[in-house]
């Protein structure tokens, strides 16, 4: 076990707590307030459409953020070698899946559902606007869904740490 400040520890759990609540609760700020605002305040999708693109690309940044600061306290909290800030196998696999959706989100569906949002927004003929916009909602429900699964095991990343938090009170006691 390396020694290392107090103050470092408690500043990188810190930063691993504020990141985790930026994760989750940014997609419960999203998905509770922002998007039923949007529809219920815009009338046309394509004005609404279009915010909530640019929303969800700033969240995007922030989960970003969140993904880097998460997993340099975890290593941080490995390279220590403190068995109380020890990381469990459990924690790791979480994170691990959390950061691999939303890279998939981020790099892969998000880009081709703006990409079919842009065509359907453009598109003048009646017709095949109805088309464009039924391919672009296609697109969106797998996305809405693992934005869903991500919240879940942001939820459970935070039982994790919780628990771990009151199994090495109870050994202290």
């Amino acid at each position: 076990m390396r020694r290392l400040p107090r103050w470092r520890m408690i500043g990188c759990l810190t930063l691993e707590w504020v990141a985790l609540a930026v994760w989750v609760g940014g997609m419960v700020v999203l998905s509770g307030a922002v998007i039923p605002a949007v529809f219920n305040t815009f009338g046309a999708q394509d004005s609404g459409g279009m915010l909530l693109t640019r929303a969800f690309e700033g969240y995007h940044r922030f989960v970003i953020g969140a993904c880097v600061i998460l997993s340099a306290a975890v290593w941080y909290r490995r390279w220590s070698g403190d068995p109380i800030v020890a990381v469990g196998r459990g924690e790791m696999i979480v994170l691990a899946i959390m950061v691999l959706i939303a890279g998939l989100i981020m790099m892969v569906l998000h880009p081709n559902a703006v990409a079919l949002q842009v065509q359907a927004f453009a598109t003048k003929d009646e017709t095949a606007r109805k088309t464009a916009l039924e391919a672009l909602f296609r697109v969106l429900m797998p996305i809405r869904s693992l934005y869903m699964v991500n919240l879940v095991l942001g939820i459970v990343l935070v039982a994790v740490k919780v628990n771990r938090s009151l199994d090495l009170n109870r050994r202290q006691l």
